[in-house]
Formats: structure tokens, sequence, C-alpha cells
């Protein structure tokens, strides 16, 4: 994604979800929510990812904001590579894959960008059911732990069996069952 500050969240308070939507609206909400009470202990989860959003809410919104945005590119750069963040690592390949890399319009560089961006847009089953399941185990580590069945859930959860994933969060508390459950959609593929 673009524009971090669009990524989608959701914020919980213990077990009662907070707020949803993008990023800068979360943290936002976030941020007013715990000026009323800072004792409150929030957790916001990337819904992407399921990874837990590191947030500063110290200072204005503005500033809460700004830190939560990419840092800007030094202005005034010479030539050079462009500003797109631009990584340089190493690559092994054969001769006959370099070949046939700097055979294609662009170059070696461009060409493997390109195929690692269309293999990001069409990615397979196999992987959406992956990364599904990868950030439900993450969201339901951190909130669903504890919880009556959690063992059995993640067990469900990697069998890809949706009824006893079902069955095993039913106990949970609604706010934290309803996201576990959103978050693990893809990784049922019969029933999506």
């Amino acid at each position: 994604m673009d524009d971090p500050l669009q990524t989608p969240c959701t914020a919980f308070d213990g077990p009662r979800r907070l707020a949803a939507g993008p990023l800068r609206a979360v943290a936002l909400a976030v941020k007013a929510h715990l000026e009323a009470d800072d004792s409150k202990a929030v957790l916001i989860f990337d819904d992407e990812t399921g990874r837990v959003v590191d947030l500063d809410t110290r200072g204005t919104p503005a500033q809460v904001l700004a830190r939560l945005a990419p840092e800007k590119a030094e202005e005034g750069r010479g030539r050079g590579r462009p500003k797109l963040g631009v990584v340089p690592r190493e690559v092994t390949l054969l001769p006959r894959h370099w070949d046939w890399l700097n055979a294609q319009p662009g170059g070696a560089s461009v060409t493997l960008r390109k195929l690692v961006e269309a293999a990001r847009r069409t990615g397979s089953a196999e992987e959406s059911r992956r990364r599904a399941q990868e950030r439900a185990y993450r969201f339901m580590a951190a909130l669903a732990g504890d919880a009556p069945g959690y063992e059995e859930a993640l067990r469900a959860l990697y069998a890809a069996d949706v009824t006893a994933f079902h069955a095993r969060t039913e106990a949970w508390p609604a706010d934290v069952r309803d996201h576990a459950r959103a978050l693990a959609r893809s990784a049922f593929p019969e029933a999506t």
C-alpha cells in the first residue's frame, strides 16, 4: 500500500473493538480514547498482516500522524536512483537467467520488479490462505491466547476446517470472535 495511513486497522480495548478503518482514523480514535482514560491498554492490529501497530499518542493529532507517515525522501538529490525506495540487494541466478533478464526491455531490474508486482497482484489461492492463517494467528495469539478452545481453534485454522473453527471460537468475546473470523476468512477456501 502506497500510503501507510490508509492501511486497514482495528483497535481493541481489551476484548472490545474500539475502532476500525484506515490507520489515520483509528490512530486518532485511539488517541482520543486514551486521553479520556490513559490507564487503558489498547492494541491496534494491521488487518492485512495481523501484526500489532506501534502507536505513540504523545503530542497533537498532527504529530501522532506525522510519526506514522513514511519519511520523506531527501530533497535536492542529484543523479542516481529515483525516489522509489529502491533497495539494492544481491540476486544469484544462472547465466541463462541473466541472459534472458538482460534481453528484456528495461533490463534485469525493471523486469524483476515487474515480475514481482505481477506475482503480488495475482497471488495464488495457497498464498492467500497462508496469509489469512498468519494474520488470524497473530491476532488470536495477542487477544485470544487464554480464551476457551484457543488451541483447538488454531488447529482448525491450519487444517482449513471452518466448521470446527467457528465452533471453537463461539464462546469468545463477540468482537474478538468476529474479528478473528473475518481475518481468517480466506483460510477456508470452501467457505469463500
